[in-house]
Parts: C-alpha cells; structure tokens; sequence
C-alpha cells in the first residue's frame, strides 16, 4: 500500500458509513500528504560508556481534519514506516499508553526537554544524569547516533559563543523552536537549540552525517508529554526502581544500614548509569563503614568491610560494565585501597559519596 494510499484509508476509517463527515478537507488531505513526504529540513566523564552522542506544527486545519489526527496520529506514522518500513516511536508509544509509572519519574519526564526522534529506526540507547537541569539522551539507527544534552538556560549565552568560534552557524528549527546548526571542521554537527522553559538543548551528532541527513532527523524531531516519552525508552530504563535493583545486587553484599529505596533518586538511566549509581552508594557505604569500624577498634567491622569492597572484582554488575566503560576500574582503585589499609580523599568525589 502506497502511503496515499495509507491516508486515503485513515480517511475512510475516520469516517465510517461514509457519511461524507470528513468531506475532502477543502486541500486539508493533499496538504497533510504533503507534509508526510517532505524532506524539509548524544556526561558525566566517569560512568559514561567509553565513545563519544515532524513535525512542523499543522496547524490552521479545519475540525473535521482535528478528528482525524485526534483518532490516529496518521502523518507521525506514516513518516516514520516511510523512512523503513517500520513503526515511528509515537505508534509505539501510543501501543503502551497503559504504562504505570512512578510519580518520581514523572516527575523528572515533566522537567526534561522531552524530544524524540519520530522516525522508524531511532532508539534510545544511553541515557544519565535525568535531574532538573542536566541530563543526556542518545538516540541510534544503525550507524547513525544523535546525542541530546540539555543544561540550565543561562549556559546558553557560553555554548553559543563556543559554537561560533568554529565558525558561523546556520538557523534551523526543532519542533518549530528556533535552532542554529554548526559543523566543526571533522564535520560533525551540532545543534544549540535556543531556551525554552529554562533548559537549553545541544544535539550533536555522530561522524559519517550529511547536512541531509541532519535537516531530515531535525525535521521529525518532536515534543511530546511526560509520558509519552517515558514509554518511548526501553522498558529496562522504566522499570520500577526496586526490581532493577534486585538483579543489580544479587552477588552484592550490603553494607549495614543500606537503604535500598533511597536508590530512586537514581531514576530513569540506562544500565550502565544504573549501576553507576548503585554500586556508588554500596562502596560509599562500606567505605562508611570500614571507617566507622577503625575509628572505634572494631576488628570484625573492619575484616567485613574489605573483604566486601576485594570481592567488588567479582560483582557480576561491575564486570558486566567494565565491558562498556571506566568506572568498574574506578570503583576498584579505591576498594583495593580499602583492603591495603589506606584510602585517599579524593574517593568521596571519585565514588560521588555524599
């Protein structure tokens, strides 16, 4: 089927019976199929892997037209199973609007910037520091990755002059927001969109893009709700904080006092930032502890806390990262410090110990 062929049908489906309700839209359909085939125009330096990261508003349609987008967001679809055949990231969505999520990650979704890519193909892939001001997404189709971080607005003023030192930008837009677009002189990307609800946005991209490519992908990259966005990520990012843990510290041994709820305030991450934040509050914890134990002559506290901190190099999550990144060899240099007696200071900014 042809994707006029796709709108015709929505068209028809939107009006059962043919009771002419959704007439022909005076042009609204042949604009919208128009705008289906328009080619218009991703940190923390410890605990991130070691590599580097539509729609147009249709608006000024009449109501019947609202009906229809209302009853299946057709054009999102369409762009996205134009691209490869597949199910842009909005369908998916929709497929799992029954999600439940927690009210802490709500409420995190309702701070962050909330851009996707609405094209077949584009997945979430790494995802860290979801707090109010700071955070990274990276999206990935095959070879291609766009990476979007997102800082306090008033960094604006500093990234921009940043990007201009490599040279003149060029005015895009996302999700119908002003933009400027640089490219370095590897040839690379990046995109500073301007503030909006106190959050700046800069996208960059991987090597091996054109600035075809980049004014497609900006072109489908949309706002949408909290949870929305929630149900784009990979259902591990979401999962409820106490079954990710569970399988995190199966082999872990916990120091005395662990809180294990206090882990939401981890929040959405990928795997790798996941245990980036667990495994810091247990070596924090045993290093708490081990501390605690010395001070008051306790042998046993002491024997306890480093034997647990000289089996961390056999903690299944930790080898498991060490795979994808440096914070397994990080976590390491201080439990075998623990273990040979001595630990230097700088392990409470090294582990984030608070």
């Amino acid at each position: 089927m042809t994707t006029g062929e796709r709108v015709d049908q929505l068209v028809r489906d939107a009006d059962p019976g043919g009771l002419g309700v959704m007439g022909d839209f005076g042009g609204v359909k042949q604009a919208l199929l128009e705008d289906i085939m328009s080619e218009s125009l991703v940190r923390r330096t410890v605990g991130m892997p070691r590599r580097r990261v539509w729609v147009r508003r249709f608006a000024g349609v009449l109501t019947a037209a609202a009906v229809l987008l209302s009853i299946v967001p057709a054009s999102m679809l369409l762009r996205g199973q134009a691209e490869d055949d597949g199910v842009s990231p909005l369908a998916s969505a929709a497929a799992g609007a029954g999600a439940v999520f927690s009210p802490l990650v709500m409420e995190a979704a309702e701070r962050s910037p909330r851009l996707l890519i609405d094209q077949a193909g584009w997945t979430v892939t790494a995802l860290s520091e979801f707090s109010k001001d700071y955070g990274v997404v990276r999206f990935r189709r095959g070879g291609r990755e766009l990476e979007m971080n997102w800082y306090p607005a008033y960094v604006y003023a500093d990234r921009y002059a940043n990007q201009r030192d490599e040279g003149p930008g060029k005015s895009v837009r996302v999700d119908g927001w002003p933009a400027d677009a640089f490219q370095s002189l590897s040839g690379d990307f990046t995109v500073l969109v301007r503030p909006r609800d106190n959050l700046v946005v800069e996208m960059k991209t991987s090597e091996g893009w054109s600035r075809k490519d980049l004014d497609r992908v900006l072109a489908d990259v949309v706002r949408v709700d909290a949870r929305t966005w929630l149900a784009v990520l990979p259902a591990e990012m979401v999962m409820p904080v106490r079954e990710r843990a569970g399988k995190v510290l199966a082999d872990v041994p916990l120091p005395p006092g662990f809180d294990v709820a206090a882990l939401e305030e981890i929040g959405v991450s990928d795997s790798y930032q996941f245990g980036v934040g667990v495994t810091s509050r247990v070596g924090c914890g045993w290093i708490a502890e081990w501390q605690r134990a010395r001070a008051v002559g306790d042998e046993a506290g002491v024997r306890r806390a480093v034997e647990a901190l000289r089996g961390s190099h056999g903690w299944r999550v930790l080898r498991e990262m060490d795979k994808a990144g440096d914070w397994p060899e990080v976590f390491w240099e201080y439990a075998d410090e623990v273990a040979a007696g001595t630990l230097r200071a700088g392990y409470v900014e090294g582990l984030s110990c608070r």
